[in-house]
This record gives structure tokens, sequence and C-alpha cells, in this order.
């Protein structure tokens, strides 16, 4: 009976455990996403949270905070005010609501909250500092002065007297606005909107020298805020000096050249300097932004006819006319200007088409991505008139029929065996018509692939030298040319006209932990791949005798001909075990290689890697299948054939490879647990195999090239006594580090007991300098 009633008991207890440290779990993965400013991921966890807890109040104001770092202010609104529902005396999430609610300009509601924060925490500064911007956006000038006297008093920060000055200057009130703005500079000498605050207010008191001194030491701070030039301007043009108000706005623009307010601005200026054509030029920019604005269609009226161009003046009436068609001014403008158009003469030039998308060649070629059925083409038709019609295949395009050289759009579907034909009339019937054949482009994105440093599988690169720029080289491969190559924003140095390019560049990794490369072909075809960066491996290579050091593995084992095993995938993890108490700085692994693919890698990727890398010790693992053929040593590619010695990989050849980068090289080992190197690949030792001492400063700096291998001449198995006993060899080491040498006697001792047909040999690589150096294993 006893037990009867305690199983459900148990097992509630038992599921209530498993929930808390699901949340719990969630919870701590929250934190650490934003932490690391990983918002997205910070969201995902938070919600576990809430959804398995749904009275978690900390939960909740982090998704909030998370939402708004994302710019989901609604949903960042919703969050706090759970807060703030679950936990109602915690400032933190009324400050946090009422910092949201104004940036939704919902003022009324940030006061209030704000007003709670301070009243559960009379020392949370930036309560105070929203609630005055909240005030301040109300109007309320008065209360926001009171909530900033009341700040000061408990802080006496810039920020504080920055926002009192605001109030002040905004109330009216100068002279003390002027007061505010210094004491803010007093406790901040960088505050560039605190100078600007003190510009304005001094420039409503007339003293514009003073004004100009405060905007001159603003923009001495930062030469790139557009405020510290806009404010200047306003009091170069209360001063009546309209020109250096024009320099100014210029700037402005040339630092946000998407700004439609400061092209009005400038145009205004231009034209109470009768500067007319510079007034037009800034007007028609800002039409082309903002073309439901009917006041810059009058302002720049105003110029045309200043100009006497009463064409131009025309079309900006008519454009008035659509905006606001009961304007009584705009009719009784458009008709005088009419008629004084009169006189004028119709043209007669054919329009001229430009395409747009996709970039059409002058020989009349319209390339397409290879698959779309459906395409939207777009163009600009150019003409001294307006347009009549444009067609595309007969049928009407979309633009605009007001307005001049107007850009047109259609949707085809797309048949690759079909022509495109446009045409298009102007309103004196003027026309031409142009015929354009398909061309089927490819749709894959390039392929990135870095040399220096080297980059593991996913994408990790692991740094020797702990310096703030880092050299980047690497390889694009794309079916087509590249048009771009940038490495955190900057453009790669890289030939044009070339395919697959090699690219190089020099950038900043100062306080980073990835980088990005982003690679683009000339049909639009984009690749973003980012690099973390791991700096563990400095401190390795700092006291590392044996320099920079890197194993490359080659694990063949899925054969199509040859019995397929096991053992090698077994083989490379036991050693990759074994090698991770040791100084090793990079571990190639690669897999299932094929013939082609094992020349390539030895003669060309690894002597790149290896020269970019400034590797100074390899030590490349063959596991898998051998030969040994008349006297030659043989590596069996996984799409070798049985009883055909061509298709086999000759480990000549990898020594042949290997002589090209052994100059950049101090140390090679070649471990092949296959069959036999051959004489032609290795040299036996003249005289018996001696251990080498860890303090023998010539066998670290001097050359070494040895080959040690299984030498048994049969296939591989898939239970290597020589791996496991490497492997036991180097695990069970209990000094600071281990030559070959004594490796290759525990390794031969062990192989002979076994009984195996294995003859494991030692020796040097034929025809590879070597310096009577040798091969340590130094560890961790």
């Amino acid at each position: 009976m006893k037990r009867i009633v305690l199983l459900p008991l148990l097992l509630f207890l038992f599921a209530n455990t498993i929930l808390a440290q699901s949340y719990f779990n969630a919870y701590k993965n929250g934190e650490k996403s934003f932490s690391l400013e990983d918002y997205k991921t910070s969201i995902e966890e938070f919600s576990k949270v809430v959804e398995l807890k749904p009275d978690h109040d900390r939960a909740f104001n982090y998704r909030g905070m998370s939402y708004e770092h994302e710019g989901e202010l609604e949903k960042a609104l919703s969050d706090f005010k759970s807060a703030v529902s679950i936990k109602s005396k915690e400032a933190e999430y009324y400050s946090n609501l009422g910092r949201i609610q104004y940036k939704l300009n919902d003022f009324e509601s940030a006061n209030q909250n704000l007003t709670m924060a301070i009243d559960y925490d009379k020392k949370m500064n930036s309560a105070y500092e929203y609630k005055a911007k909240a005030l301040i956006a109300l109007k309320k000038y008065a209360e926001a002065i009171e909530t900033m006297d009341d700040a000061i008093s408990k802080n006496r920060e810039a920020i504080n007297y920055y926002l009192k000055g605001v109030a002040q200057d905004s109330s009216g009130a100068y002279k003390d606005a002027v007061y505010s703005f210094d004491r803010a500079i007093f406790y901040s000498k960088d505050m560039i909107n605190a100078y600007l605050g003190m510009a304005h207010a001094q420039m409503k008191l007339t003293d514009y020298e003073k004004s100009l001194e405060s905007c001159n030491k603003a923009i001495a701070l930062d030469g790139n805020n557009s405020s510290s030039f806009l404010v200047r301007a306003e009091v170069f043009l209360a001063k009546n000096s309209p020109q250096s108000a024009i320099d100014d706005i210029s700037k402005v623009i040339l630092l946000n050249p998407q700004e439609n307010k400061y092209y009005i601005l400038r145009g205004n200026t231009y034209q109470k300097l009768n500067q007319h054509q510079n007034a037009i030029t800034d007007y028609s920019t800002a039409i082309k932004n903002e073309k439901d604005n009917f006041l810059i269609y009058y302002q720049r009226a105003k110029s045309f006819e200043a100009l006497s161009d009463y064409k131009s003046a025309i079309k900006d009436y008519e454009a008035i006319k659509k905006l606001t068609p009961y304007d009584g001014n705009a009719l009784k403008l458009y008709d005088e200007a009419k008629k004084r158009l009169y006189e004028l003469n119709k043209e007669s030039n054919n329009p001229v088409v430009v395409i747009l998308e996709p970039s059409a060649t002058n020989d009349g070629k319209m390339p397409i991505a290879k698959g779309i059925e459906k395409y939207t083409i777009k163009g600009q038709i150019k003409d001294e008139s307006n347009i009549e019609f444009i067609k595309v295949n007969g049928a009407d395009a979309k633009y605009e029929k007001d307005s001049l050289n107007p850009i047109f759009e259609h949707e085809i579907t797309v048949n690759v065996n079909e022509k495109v034909t446009i045409t298009a009339f102007d309103i004196y019937h003027n026309s031409e018509t142009w015929v354009y054949d398909f061309i089927e482009t490819e749709v894959n994105g390039p392929v990135v692939k870095l040399i220096a440093p080297y980059a593991s599988d996913d994408g990790s690169i692991y740094l020797d030298a702990d310096d703030p720029s880092l050299y980047v080289e690497g390889i694009i491969e794309d079916e087509s040319l590249i048009k771009s190559i940038l490495i955190e924003g900057a453009t790669a140095s890289f030939v044009l006209d070339e395919l697959n390019p090699k690219f190089s560049a020099t950038i900043n990794i100062m306080n980073k932990d990835n980088f990005k490369i982003i690679a683009e072909d000339i049909y639009g075809n984009k690749t973003e791949k980012t690099f973390t960066i791991n700096r563990e491996n400095v401190t390795l290579l700092a006291d590392n005798p044996m320099g920079k050091t890197w194993v490359v593995f080659i694990e063949n084992s899925n054969y199509k001909t040859f019995a397929s095993l096991d053992g090698p995938t077994k083989d490379v993890t036991m050693m990759k075990s074994a090698f991770a108490k040791y100084k090793i700085h990079n571990v190639i692994h690669k897999t299932n290689m094929s013939k082609s693919q094992l020349e390539k890698f030895f003669s060309i990727e690894l002597r790149d890697l290896v020269r970019s890398n400034r590797v100074n010790s390899l030590l490349v693992w063959y596991a898998g299948h051998g030969k040994y053929i008349n006297e030659s040593g043989y590596w069996i590619p996984v799409d070798a054939k049985r009883d055909e010695e061509f298709t086999y990989f000759n480990i000549n050849n990898l020594k042949a490879a290997m002589q090209s980068y052994s100059k950049y090289i101090t140390h090679t080992l070649v471990i092949t647990d296959a069959c036999e190197s051959g004489p032609s690949f290795y040299q036996a030792m003249r005289s018996e195999t001696k251990d080498r001492s860890c303090n023998d400063w010539q066998a670290t700096k001097f050359k070494s090239s040895q080959v040690f291998s299984s030498a048994g001449y049969e296939l591989a198995v898939d239970n290597s006594q020589f791996t496991k006993t490497f492997a036991n060899t180097l695990t069970s080491n209990p000094n600071s580090c281990i030559p070959i040498e004594t490796v290759v006697t525990k390794v031969s001792t062990a192989v002979s007991k076994s009984g195996s047909n294995q003859k494991p040999k030692f020796g040097k690589i034929a025809g590879l300098e070597d310096e009577n150096g040798t091969f340590f294993f130094i560890k961790k």
C-alpha cells in the first residue's frame, strides 16, 4: 500500500525536478547569449523559461531588453509590462518599461512609469534621464527642470545638467540654459550636445561670436557630427551669413546623403542667394526621395521661373495640381507658365532605353538566372518629352507618365527560346523599339576558402600571435568572375578578370572574436562566411621549441573496390585524443580521398597552407589500405581499382611534393600504418635507434625528415597494434616531452610481441634535407 502511495509522489517530485532543471538551464543560456549580444538566441532561451515558468519576472525583463536591442519595441513593451505585473516593486522593471514607452512616443505613460521607478530607487539616474526627456516631449518644461534638479541633488552628472539646459532652452530661459550647459561641459569635456545646446542658447541671446565658438569646439571633438554643422549653419543664417551656412549644410549632406530635409534646407538657402541652378539640383534630389511633398515642387518651380525655364516650371505646377487639386494658386501659376511656354517648339528625337535589371549588354543580350520562370524587367526611357506609352512584348509596362525619363517595369514569363521586345512612344509620337535575347546564368554562390590563417571545417582559426592586425589570404571558387570580396567591410585585393582568384587583405582584429568574408560574383550570387578567432594557441607557441606544429590525418575507409574499414576512423580518433595533451597548433583531417585529391592536396593545397601559415613542424599520418609493389609503397585511394597499380598513390609522389615546401619546414614526420614505404622513400638508420633528449637544442633546431611505417606488406586491418601502442605511449608519457625515437622503440616491441606480420621501420626520408634533428612531442 505504501508503495502505491509513494510512487505517484516520487513521479511528481521527479517531474518537478526535471522542469526546474530545464528552465534553469534555459535561463543560464539566455543570460550567456545576452552577455554575448546574441539577442536572437537569448530571446529563444528566455521564451523557453517563461513557457515553463510563466511567473519568472527576470526572464520577461531579459527578453524585453533583448527585443529592444533587436528593434522589436512592441514586444519589448509587452515583456516589461509582464515583469512589472509579476513583481510590482522592482525599480529596474518600471525604468525599462518607461524607456520603451518613451521610444514609442507614449510620453504620458513613460512619465508615470519612470516616476514609479524613481519612487522605488531614488538613485536610478537613467530613470531621471528618460523622465526628463518625456516631460520635454510633453512640453512640461518646468517639471523637467524640477526632475533634473532632483537628479542633480543625488548625482552631479553631465547628462543631468545637459537635460536641465534643454528644458530651460525650450522654455525660453536662455541665460539659465547657458549656465546648465556650461556645468554639463565641466563634468564632461567631450559632451558634444552640451556645446551645441550652449551654442543655440547663445544664438538666441544674439551672442553670435560665442555661439560660433561653442560650435567650433563641438566640431573639434567630432568632425563627422552632423548636428554640429547644422547648429553652426543656423547661427550663420541668424548672423546673415548664408554662404557660410551653405558650406556647413553641404558638409552635413556629405555625411548623410540619404536625408532629404538637408537637400531642401540647402535648396532654400541657395534660393535666397539667387543661386537657382544649385537650388534646383537640391530640390530635384529631394523630390526623388519624397515625391508627394508638394512644397518642394513649389520651391523648385520658383527657381525654374527665375531661370525662365517655363517648361520645367509647368511640370512642377502640374505635379502640384495632382497632389493638391484645389490649390488655386497652383492653377494660376500653371496657366501663366503655360502661356509663356507657348512659342517653344516640340522636339523630334527618338527615345533611348537603359535596361536597369537585368543588366543587358550592348549587343542585345539579357542575362537571366538559370531556373527562373518569372522576372520583372526594369529600365528607364530617356527622352526630352513625356512618354505616351511603353510596351514589353506587346503589354503595357508600369511607369509614371508625368515624369521625365521615367523608370518602367514589367513582369514577363521567361522562355530562353523567345526574345524580349520593348517599344516606347513619346507624346510627339517619336518612337523606338529594342529587341533582346535571353542568356541563362549560374545561380550558385562563391565558395570561400582560407589559405592563411588556416581555418578548420567549422570555420575556427587558431592564431599563433596576439597581434591587433591579421593578414588574410585565400581563394574564391566560382563558375563566374568575382565582382567583389569584402573582409570586415574592407575590400580585399584580387584580380577582377581571373576565374577562382586568390585574394588577400590585412584586417584589424583587436577585441574581435570573429570576422566575416562576403564574396559576390558578377551575377549577384553572394556568399557570407564567418570565421571564429581562437587565441588559445598563442600561449602554446610561446614556449614550444618545435615551433608551430601541424598534424595532417589522411583517413581512407570507404573503398569502392577494396574492403571497407572501421579501423582508420577508430585510429584517427585514438590519435587525436592522444595528441590533445601535446602542443599541436592545428589538425587537418581529410577523409576518403581519391587519387586526384591526394595529389592536389600534397602538391598544391598543403604547400600553400604550410608556406602561408609559416608551419615549423609537420606530421602526416596515413590510416587506410596500403600496397608494397616492386619495392615501392603505395597508399590506396578510395577510388583505386584492384590490381591496377596506376590507380594507387605512390608515396614517392608525396616525397616529391614535400620537397617543394621542405625549405619552409624544420621537422617532417610521415607515419604510414598501411605498408612499407620502400627504399626510394625510406633511408634506414645506420645505427640502432637511440632516445633523444628534450634538452638537446640541436635535436629541435636542426632539420629532420623522418618516416615510420608499419611495413607489413598486407592490407590494413581494423585493429592496428601499431596505432594502439603509438597512442598509449603518448598518453602514458609522464615527461614534459617525448621524442619519436622513444615511440618507435615502444611500438616496434609491442608489434613484435603481438605476433603480427607487421615489421615497423623507422628512418630518414630519402632526398629530403636532414641535419640529425628529430621530432619531439611537447606536452601542454
